[in-house]
């Protein structure tokens, strides 16, 4: 009976078989991608196929390093790399070391080699971005003489301004030669002194627009001093120059439409300013009047004449009023003094001695007030309502013994 072997041990002798075919080990191989994935890993998991047959295919983190756009189904690629065995399931499949697209899919590998450089030179960066004028009186344009594009930017930037000067420079926007025809044309117009350069054509294929995508072009929209805006192909179609320009149009019609301010819009706009500012006059001059108002009504309230005429009137008052105090005091005064000349006729000598009273002194004047201050034959004199009297002490005594 003959050997008997493991299925590993098989799965690993044919890998060897591989490891050891050095023409699998380099290898370009051209399909279409299907099935791609991409790993969290960061692996690309994808096949190749063709009308005869399919590869299985995958690029590890590793290795995309040097894949200079996002892989996708349907794209025709050419894989580099080498083919050997998974030796879990026995299957082969390529492993791919690098990968570029085939055909026209040069051309966008190209593009996006192109883009992503300009892009890291800071050459897309919005802090280089020219504002274009808003109201435009030399337009510049650089696109082929004939056709579609042109004639639709002309007839669209003389309606919306009939007094706008429009340059041409006719270039050459396709074909051999077509990128140094659209340079020479920016720094031509560039150095008139135009207020704004738009530079385009019609939609076409990747290879007609091709001429808006070479690097001698973005340096020259880059470099140029007056505002550039891009209005190549259709709404769709992107190239290099959109990136670098000032400005990106969808179409050229689109272009003139952003270039050139429409005119009768702009004088409906100046007829509702200068609505706006008569409005705004007017108001003014009506916050003017009625600040004016209050300023000649506080003058009136405030002014000096006003003011001694209110001190005058407060003085008036102030006398009125003390004059009033004054006749007032006078009278409690008078009422006062008669209260008191009253009390002082009731206490007046002569008063008493009108009703019967008299005054009793002695020789020297001293007033005899008690009986005490006499003595038998003592001159006394007695004081009456009319006179006085001279007379001697005989006897004296009590009130008892009357």
């Amino acid at each position: 009976m003959s050997s008997i072997y493991t299925v590993g041990e098989i799965n690993r002798y044919i890998r060897n078989m591989f490891t050891q075919d050095f023409f699998l080990q380099k290898v370009y191989v051209r399909g279409e991608v299907s099935n791609c994935k991409y790993h969290s890993s960061g692996h690309i998991y994808f096949s190749l196929k063709d009308e005869t047959g399919v590869i299985r295919c995958v690029m590890f983190a590793g290795d995309r390093k040097g894949l200079s756009f996002r892989l996708d189904n349907g794209q025709q690629v050419i894989v580099f790399g080498g083919i050997n065995t998974y030796p879990r399931d026995g299957s082969y499949q390529m492993y791919a070391k690098g990968i570029r697209l085939d055909g026209i899919g040069i051309l966008y590998e190209r593009y996006a080699m192109l883009r992503q450089e300009l892009e890291e030179m800071g050459m897309f960066a919005p802090e280089y971005k020219k504002p274009v004028p808003k109201y435009v009186k030399r337009l510049g344009i650089v696109t082929a003489p004939t056709g579609a594009a042109v004639r639709d930017m002309i007839q669209i930037s003389r309606r919306r301004n009939p007094g706008i000067q429009i340059i041409l420079y006719p270039a050459k926007v396709q074909g051999d030669g077509a990128a140094e025809s659209i340079v020479r044309g920016i720094q031509v117009l560039d150095s008139f002194g135009v207020d704004v350069i738009i530079i385009g054509r019609g939609g076409g294929s990747i290879e007609d627009l091709w001429a808006f995508n070479e690097e001698i072009v973005a340096r020259a929209v880059f470099d140029c001093e007056t505002p550039v805006i891009s209005a190549v192909g259709h709404e769709t179609d992107t190239v290099i120059s959109d990136y670098v320009a000032d400005l990106r149009a969808p179409t050229p019609s689109a272009a003139a439409e952003l270039a050139v301010a429409d005119m009768s819009a702009a004088a409906d706009e100046a007829v509702r300013m200068r609505n706006r500012l008569d409005t705004g006059i007017r108001n003014r001059l009506n916050e003017g009047r009625s600040r004016t108002e209050r300023y000649a009504m506080k003058l009136r309230l405030f002014a000096p004449q006003r003011r001694l005429d209110d001190l005058r009137h407060l003085a008036d008052d102030q006398r009125s009023r003390l004059e009033r105090a004054m006749h007032m005091h006078l009278k409690d005064e008078r009422t006062a003094i008669r209260v008191i000349r009253e009390r002082l006729q009731g206490l007046s000598p002569q008063k008493k001695l009108e009703q019967g009273f008299a005054v009793v002194t002695k020789e020297n004047g001293e007033r005899i007030l008690s009986v005490s201050q006499t003595e038998t034959g003592d001159m006394l004199r007695i004081y009456l309502r009319d006179g006085f009297a001279d007379v001697s002490v005989i006897r004296k005594g009590s009130l008892e013994e009357t």
